[in-house]
């Protein structure tokens, strides 16, 4: 796991310019850094050490050095790869798995993108052409970043990276802050900084004479197929055993997060590592740290746990947005934090349970009631007439149902956990950075991809794949770990389980009631049945209680105040919202989250660093 960064211009001090942007990532990589130059062309690289600890630096090179090669992730088919290549006459000099990308590219050119099995930002500087290629993986496990403006290009691990090239023109963009309100992270290609996109999942980019084109080389699509339930659990098992394993691939000792639910108690029940780690908040009903030790004394396995207190979530938030890159509302953010530091004082590689709700439909939103189910099946303008006749009405019960499936899929779900309604944004947020794409216009090529399926779990679940996985989930997973100098490995979001877990029919992820059916059946053979039924709690936080205590609520308050405060939003709407809810006449901790962490975000990027 490593960090990389680089550009292609005319700057004089090249090798400087690109020793301070690898700097600016150092914890993704504190074991050393390649710095390489040719011609415009600089690639720069900061190691964590994991494969082939005194062989691996990068960047690598091929026989006569006409393809460099510098790369962050893990590939865990690398020694299969390997043998293939070195059957058709490639030659070997480390045992690291960068070495299948510089031979794979040789011999496959950007078909090799489409051989790797594992988690990746690559770059290649491919002399003979010319050129420049980029790639992420299929999931988007590993972030990527470029900026290509005024004559300068530039790639990277993390944008903060690229704020020590001098002609990096920082620059906010207005056209996101709108979304990101109705998200709490920005699902969009542009990133917060003007000129700055991301490379999707699944992509590689070519840069040559100045100009970015981007290609999709993989492309995660459902192939449902059936089969009967016992076939499909004895895949599944099998499958996820065999991932298990591959992500245990290390020269380094390997350990686990583990929380009280199903995911993380599954990987350690089969990965078996010798130590655990689990964070929590001092009220009981934040803390999954007592199930987790009770697991970990079942396994025999050394458990280490911490107790976040309120001082300490708030205290780090600033060091949490600056990891993020862009404003992160996902509260769990920051106990992911503690989590990877708490892991680093012991190992450098973990495994967690990332990926298992959408690869298995495990979110609480796929389970629908069944008069959700038995209305969906009348035909959508008599739901669109109930909808226009009762939406007028005094609130009664079901009113909600009635005017929400009053509306097709693609024009209600964007987002499993909407933070503020995309029509309610206006009233928060000034007209000049209200977002002229909506949330459904963002999803709606998504939905219109399955418009023959009628499955509302599937369209939900290929939503949340393409948004919320990639752009909150693995994110903050992906900042959260290296911004402490710790790999974090996602057995759950493999290759191999999509290709299995794609044809999976609904009726046995989403059964009786209860999500993630054939997982969860598989994982009873592992762990004890408590654990195994546990309903999913995510990462639970106490923010807004803490906003009922004024040192918190003036933390806020002051935030909610500054000076800049008024060219993003209605200030007295924001403070009327957060006195509502500090005096308890209504909850609005999401929201308020939602815009304390843009604001704890711009302060550090744009004011802190003007």
């Amino acid at each position: 796991m490593c960090g990389i960064c680089g550009f292609v211009g005319e700057d004089k001090n090249k090798k400087e310019i690109l020793k301070e942007m690898a700097n600016r990532i150092i914890h993704r990589g504190p074991d050393s850094e390649g710095i390489y130059v040719d011609g415009n062309y600089a690639l720069g690289f900061r190691r964590l050490s994991i494969i082939d600890l005194k062989g691996g630096d990068q960047p690598l090179f091929n026989e006569d050095k006409t393809v460099v090669v510098n790369f962050n992730g893990e590939i865990y088919n690398f020694q299969e790869l390997r043998s293939e290549l070195e059957e058709k006459g490639h030659t070997f000099v480390t045992k690291t798995d960068t070495e299948v990308i510089v031979h794979g590219y040789e011999e496959y050119g950007t078909d090799i993108f489409n051989k790797l099995r594992g988690m990746f930002a690559i770059v290649i500087y491919d002399k003979k052409k010319d050129i420049l290629v980029g790639a992420r993986d299929i999931f988007g496990i590993k972030p990527y970043y470029y900026y290509n403006h005024d004559g300068l290009f530039i790639y990277g691990s993390e944008i903060k990276s690229f704020l020590s090239h001098p002609r990096f023109k920082k620059e906010l963009n207005k056209e996101v802050l709108g979304l990101y309100m109705c998200y709490g992270t920005n699902h969009k290609e542009d990133t917060f900084f003007k000129y700055t996109k991301k490379l999707m999942p699944g992509h590689y980019f070519i840069y040559k004479d100045g100009k970015v084109t981007t290609k999709e080389f993989y492309k995660l699509e459902y192939q449902k197929t059936e089969d009967s339930y016992e076939a499909y659990e004895k895949l599944v098992q099998e499958t996820l055993e065999d991932s298990v394993k591959y992500h245990q691939i290390s020269d380094v000792e390997v350990g686990s997060y583990l929380s009280g639910g199903v995911d993380s108690s599954y990987v350690v029940s089969v990965a078996k590592p010798n130590k655990t780690f689990t964070v929590g908040f001092e009220s009981k009903k934040f803390s999954e740290i007592d199930n987790a030790k009770a697991l970990s004394d079942h396994f025999n396995v050394k458990h280490y746990s911490k107790v976040i207190t309120g001082d300490e979530f708030f205290d780090i938030l600033p060091t949490v947005q600056y990891h993020c890159d862009e404003p992160s509302a996902n509260v769990s953010t920051v106990p992911l934090y503690f989590l990877s530091k708490l892991a680093r004082s012991q190992v450098k590689v973990v495994l967690s349970g990332e990926g298992a709700d959408e690869m298995f439909g495990g979110y609480n939103e796929y389970n629908l009631t069944k008069e959700e189910k038995m209305y969906l099946k009348l035909p959508l303008f008599l739901r669109k007439f109930n909808a226009f006749v009762v939406k007028p009405l005094p609130h009664f019960p079901g009113k909600n149902t009635l005017v929400k499936y009053g509306h097709d899929i693609k024009d209600r779900y964007y987002n499993k956990t909407e933070m503020f309604l995309y029509d309610e944004v206006k009233d928060y947020v000034k007209e000049e950075y209200l977002s002229k794409v909506t949330p459904y216009d963002l999803c709606r090529p998504y939905h219109e991809e399955l418009k023959t399926n009628k499955d509302e779990v599937i369209r939900r679940m290929n939503i949340d794949l393409h948004f919320w996985l990639p752009n909150d989930i693995l994110l903050k997973a992906d900042k959260m770990s290296m911004a402490n100098s710790v790999e974090l490995r996602v057995p759950f979001l493999d290759k191999k389980v999509w290709e299995l877990s794609s044809k999976i029919p609904t009726k046995y992820m989403v059964h009786d009631n209860q999500t993630k059916y054939i997982f969860r059946k598989v994982a009873e053979k592992f762990i004890p049945l408590e654990w195994a039924k546990r309903k999913k709690l995510g990462f639970p936080v106490p923010f807004g209680d803490y906003l009922f205590e004024d040192k918190y609520y003036n933390y806020v308050k002051d935030y909610f105040n500054k000076d800049y405060v008024d060219e993003f939003f209605k200030k007295d709407v924001i403070n009327k919202m957060l006195d509502d809810h500090h005096f308890k006449k209504q909850r609005n901790g999401k929201k308020i989250y939602t815009i304390l962490t843009f604001l704890v975000w711009y302060d550090r990027f744009f004011v802190q660093e003007a």
